[in-house]
């Protein structure tokens, strides 16, 4: 079982990562203009203990309600939405899920000026998402969720089965549309709320590739829920 840095639950600590790991540090968060580096934080204040540590995530999923701008547009594009690996795309909610397969994060207290306040990843490996015009197929796959500043998911992009870009920022994750955390009966901590939109660097790379210019940075995908297990 995993540890905490202070006396809490291992549930709670869970929760609380949960809330950062894949939204907190959104651009629009209301610390952004005081936000310092970790050097300068470090050398200003020391570095704290942290808040919660959960120092190997046992699993869980990420699952994003695909926003119907995004699905309206794929089709004015003729371009199919599939899943690749563990992924599974539900069609009568319009829900793509991708398996939690590890990670680790530590929090620090925000109101400390210790920055950066959350530090850690969020790993989805062996899953992803197709995208697919005539004979073209674009995946994403292998996600890794970065709770920096800003908050971003990286991934690798495939081209008709060749990498062509390892380790891509794919999405801008903004948390301040995201609700309180919740935890289920099995202990699981459940955040659900977080807007993922389009990276500029990814809608140029999906435009090159499928010859068009309709797709532009921060162009919303969806609504994230991610459910964190804690044994």
């Amino acid at each position: 079982m995993n540890s905490t840095r202070v006396p809490r639950t291992f549930a709670a600590a869970a929760a609380l990562t949960a809330v950062v790991g894949l939204s907190a540090c959104s651009s629009t968060d209301g610390d952004t203009a005081q936000a310092a580096d970790t050097s300068s934080s470090s050398a200003s204040y020391g570095r704290p203990e942290p808040v919660a540590t959960v120092a190997a995530i046992p699993g869980g999923t990420t699952a994003v309600a695909l926003d119907t701008g995004f699905t309206d547009a794929l089709t004015q594009l003729g371009l199919t939405p599939g899943t690749v690996g563990g992924a599974t795309l539900d069609g009568a909610t319009g829900t793509i899920t991708f398996p939690l397969t590890g990670g680790e994060v530590t929090l620090y207290d925000r109101e400390s000026g210790y920055r950066p306040w959350v530090q850690g990843t969020l790993f989805h490996e062996g899953s992803g998402l197709s995208l697919t015009a005539g004979d073209t197929t674009v995946e994403l796959t292998d996600f890794t969720i970065d709770p920096g500043k800003p908050a971003r998911l990286f991934g690798n992009v495939s081209v008709n089965g060749e990498l062509a870009v390892p380790s891509a920022p794919l999405f801008n994750l903004d948390g301040s549309t995201l609700n309180p955390p919740t935890m289920e009966a099995d202990g699981s901590a459940v955040l659900q709320g977080t807007t993922v939109k389009l990276s500029a660097e990814a809608a140029e790379l999906l435009n090159s590739t499928f010859g068009t210019d309709a797709l532009a940075g921060e162009f919303v995908i969806g609504t994230a829920t991610i459910t964190v297990q804690t044994s």
